[in-house]
């Protein structure tokens, strides 16, 4: 329903539902629900990997006429191509946790580091990192965990009822996901998170040493050196990769028009609204237009005043072939002391992880494998082929309370769905499915409130007063 009746004639039944909250949140006008309300729009998602993909078909299932523009000659094949593999609810949790200085610390001093910082004069990376400390502190950290994990369990029986109803595989497995200690304050720790998982109702074990070893045997061959573990059974495995293309492939069936090899540039506005986006081919216009550009969305928003705290955080992976099955993990583990997980993905071995800041730099360091190779050679010595791995890299879009940006913008027909971090795969069916609902008019089926741009307030009512003159920054996609 409008924050108030709407004055305009002929206002239909669509501007009476679905958005009072949002409506509420971000002083958007009835003329802009108005126009949001039809049933059939035309749609241009900025972005192919398994965000905007996963919401291009959510918006087509819906029946919009959805384009989708990319850069690359087809999908995944930036963040979503080689991640950790998790889609892991149980384990959606904010970087910004209490104690997180003295654990940065501690971390750089490791051996096997699982954090690099590599300082730029970048503006946007030092406000980051202090919005990041701001957000280090136990009530953040639990209302932060809090929204992360209602939107990571909603995503993942989205995804599950998408898998059930398209049949679609990406070898798959619902094994959950265990948290391997290797020191009793780790254990300890563990309450702070065990006690978000229960006000969710999210099912998890507190394991000790041969609970670890019953739920992942392979673990029985290096049983000293972990003391425990937290297993989180509704967690899933998955190559994101392959479930992206083939999602994209059903997409298509349905009328999704994929636009590869096409540069975003900007978005050009009439001060008002969005009315389309140049690319190296041309301008696209559509009704509506979401971006879902990761790590580079803050650029393309930039000059309508959203100031999105979004900073690309480096990750790496390995992917080497399975030697020894039984020596193998079943499903995903987590060592919480490197910070990198290690899943089975078919007759595969993922391994991924580490945080690198260091701005858009996309060299893949030798260096950096080091902490890869140790943690699956420690807990799985005998399951893989280290020698015939795949090394890879790519650019996390973290924001600072770990929460990401999902839905509308104060810019009229504009909508956002980025700042996933590590947990873009998890979050994506969810993610995809809740901003098809927003953009459609129709009422999400989970609580929007600090999922949005609006928990931002600054940014949000800057949003309100676009500065488009015409003439906006190019973005980096």
């Amino acid at each position: 329903m409008c924050v108030r009746p709407c004055p305009a004639p002929g206002c239909p039944p669509q501007c009476f539902r679905g958005f009072r909250h949002l409506a509420s949140r971000l002083r958007m006008g009835c003329e802009q629900i108005r126009d949001l309300g039809s049933l059939h729009m035309r749609v241009i998602v900025l972005g192919s990997g398994v965000i905007g993909v996963s919401t291009a078909y959510f918006l087509a299932k819906a029946g919009h006429e959805v384009t989708v523009v990319d850069r690359q000659p087809g999908p995944a094949l930036e963040t979503s191509y080689a991640n950790a593999g998790e889609v892991s609810p149980g384990y959606s949790a904010p970087w910004a946790a209490p104690g997180l200085m003295a654990k940065a610390v501690k971390w750089m001093m490791m051996k096997h580091s699982p954090l690099v910082i590599r300082p730029k004069l970048d503006p946007a990376m030092w406000s980051w990192c202090l919005k990041l400390l701001a957000n280090a502190n136990e009530r953040s950290y639990e209302i932060n965990k809090g929204r992360m994990v209602r939107l990571a369990e909603y995503s993942r029986d989205c995804l599950r009822a998408l898998r059930d109803e398209t049949g679609i595989r990406y070898d798959e497995r619902a094994k959950g996901t265990l948290q391997v200690f290797r020191t009793q304050k780790q254990v300890d720790a563990a309450a702070t998170d065990m006690a978000v998982l229960d006000r969710f109702k999210v099912p998890y074990s507190l394991l000790d040493v041969e609970g670890c070893a019953a739920v992942e045997p392979a673990l029985r061959l290096v049983k000293e050196k972990i003391v425990g573990g937290l297993l989180l059974p509704g967690d899933e495995t998955g190559d994101c990769f392959r479930f992206t293309n083939a999602l994209a492939a059903m997409a298509t069936e349905m009328g999704v028009e994929f636009r590869y090899n096409t540069a975003i540039r900007k978005l050009e506005s009439d001060g008002r609204r969005v009315t389309g986006v140049v690319t190296d081919a041309g301008t696209l216009t559509a009704d509506s237009y979401v971006v879902a550009m990761g790590s580079y969305s803050p650029t393309l928003v930039k000059p309508f005043g959203l100031d999105l705290p979004v900073y690309p955080v480096k990750g790496y992976s390995l992917t080497l072939p399975i030697v020894d099955p039984a020596g193998a993990p079943e499903s995903t583990v987590m060592d919480e002391t490197h910070k990198i997980a290690v899943t089975r993905l078919g007759d595969r071995i993922r391994v991924g992880g580490t945080a690198e800041l260091t701005g858009f730099d996309l060299t893949l360091r030798a260096g950096r494998r080091g902490p890869l190779d140790h943690v699956v050679s420690d807990l799985f010595p005998t399951g893989g082929d280290l020698s015939k791995a795949e090394f890879w890299t790519g650019l996390r879009p973290n924001t600072p309370d770990g929460t990401p940006i999902v839905g509308p913008t104060p810019v009229r027909n504009l909508f956002l769905n980025t700042g996933h971090g590590t947990l873009g795969w998890t979050m994506a069916a969810g993610s995809g499915r809740v901003v098809a609902d927003v953009v459609g008019g129709r009422q999400t089926e989970i609580d929007m409130d600090g999922l949005t741009v609006a928990r931002y307030g600054r940014s949000a009512a800057a949003a309100s007063r676009p500065t488009i003159g015409g003439v906006a920054r190019p973005a980096a996609r």
